[in-house]
């Protein structure tokens, strides 16, 4: 077994495969006004073929604050494992409670928020590119009335 560190997150490889705590990875919003937090994982994995986020969205927060964005190339796979995360795809705004996933094709437009009361819990895969193919919509939605933008 084998340990190392990877700023600041222990990553333990034994015989081909790899641990690691969401929660010790870097969150990418920390120091932002982004309500929650945005950790991405397959550096800290080392993963070769897929790349995995988790993201942790607070009660009532806008947490892609009325944007939205698509990819050109890939497919995204979300995995709601608490709460009921409002997403919308396309034209369609959809409730997703926990224990749903969701299959996202390249080129569809999407964005998410919490307008509930439960804190969610979303994970995001999709393959691993070396380049960035997403595209930012700055106005994808209105913004919710009962989401911050902001955090608290």
């Amino acid at each position: 077994m084998t340990g190392r560190t990877n700023p600041g997150v222990i990553i333990k490889t034994v015989k081909g495969y790899t641990i690691v705590k969401a929660a010790d990875v870097e969150d990418v919003y920390e120091g932002t006004d982004v309500p929650g937090e945005f950790r991405p994982l397959k550096e800290a994995l080392e993963a070769e073929q897929v790349a995995v986020t988790h993201l942790h969205i607070p009660p009532h927060s806008d947490f892609e604050q009325g944007t939205g964005h698509y990819h050109d190339e890939v497919e995204e796979i979300y995995i709601v494992s608490r709460g009921t995360l409002t997403m919308r795809f396309g034209d369609d705004v959809v409730k997703v409670p926990a224990g749903s996933v969701a299959r996202v094709a390249p080129g569809t437009p999407r964005s998410h928020r919490n307008e509930d009361d439960e804190a969610v819990d979303l994970w995001a895969i999709s393959r691993k590119i070396d380049f960035d193919d997403a595209h930012l919509i700055e106005v994808f939605w209105q913004a919710s009335k009962r989401a911050a933008q902001k955090r608290p």
